[in-house]
């Protein structure tokens, strides 16, 4: 069994895990849960992204310092445009960081799973909470973007996550009989996105699988299998990361606590994930085939 195979075992069963915790005993106080969560995503979520070095160095040939610096700049700007929108547009910020999400999240699944099983399941993450926690959704979408641009959105995304629900169920039972597995993640992910709380459910499925199986997929991509080369070419990006998120900190200081740590999380995440995916997806939609360097 290959290690992308055991990690997603790993993750159904703690994501099911974490629904039953919930279920059994409760969760964290709203505040404690938050700064738990901006944790997570920093120590364990946002690492995969800082390894896109190894895409721009396998893929696109970059080695020389100009070209490095030229890397860095167009992500730098990619980034600060996203940032810039949250910024002049946010209803417009939040639906596109919702809808690129849910695409991102839709190349997880191992190859073979059909384009509409990784529909439902990309979009089951951001969809599916609205059920069992629309008024919490709602306050940390007014957190993120104010509350008269979050309210009117939550009840229509509460009302497209029921249809989304039967879709990944019915795409999770037709994957059983050609990949049992695969359809356990989809399922699990499902349950914990309904089941716990939204941050909960997020971080446990960003990080215990999406972040997780990226890395892996990295390690392959590159034809490297030491996790010594791997936090080596994190190293630099990471270091920019909490340089930013520590100048974004400062930028919003006269923000209520909660909302300040929602901003920097999720816009941040929002920033790195347009470039992540500009320089990702093309290897992600080819099957993870390493293409010789220009």
């Amino acid at each position: 069994m290959n290690a992308l195979r055991v990690q997603g075992i790993v993750f159904s069963a703690g994501a099911l895990l974490v629904a039953l915790g919930t279920l059994a005993l409760g969760r964290l106080s709203p505040q404690l849960e938050l700064i738990v969560v901006a944790v997570l995503i920093l120590v364990l979520g946002v690492p995969h992204g800082a390894l896109d070095t190894i895409f721009a160095k396998e893929r696109y040939g970059i080695r020389t310092l100009s070209g490095w610096l030229q890397f860095s700049l167009l992500y730098f700007l990619l980034a600060a445009l996203v940032v810039g929108l949250w910024l002049w547009q946010p209803g417009l910020f939040l639906l596109g960081f919702l809808a690129i999400s849910a695409a991102h999240f839709s190349g997880d699944p191992l190859q073979g799973a059909p384009w509409p099983a990784r529909l439902f399941y990309g979009g089951s993450v951001i969809l599916l909470p609205t059920i069992g926690h629309a008024q919490e959704i709602g306050r940390l979408f007014g957190l993120l973007v104010g509350d008269s641009t979050a309210t009117p959105l939550v009840p229509w995304l509460r009302w497209l996550a029921w249809p989304w629900l039967v879709g990944l169920a019915l795409a999770s039972l037709w994957q059983t009989r050609h990949d049992f597995w695969t359809a356990l993640e989809m399922a699990a992910a499902g349950i914990l996105a309904i089941v716990a709380p939204p941050l909960v459910s997020f971080v446990v499925f960003f990080c215990g699988m999406h972040s997780a199986r990226h890395i892996l997929r990295t390690m392959n991509f590159s034809g490297r299998s030491s996790w010594r080369y791997v936090a080596g070419a994190a190293l630099l990006p990471m270091a920019g990361v909490l340089a930013g998120s520590a100048l974004a900190w400062v930028f919003l200081r006269d923000t209520a606590l909660d909302a300040r740590m929602v901003q920097v999380v999720f816009v941040g995440l929002a920033a790195l994930t347009v470039p992540h995916m500009v320089l990702v997806e093309r290897v992600r939609l080819s099957g993870w085939i390493r293409e010789k360097t220009p």
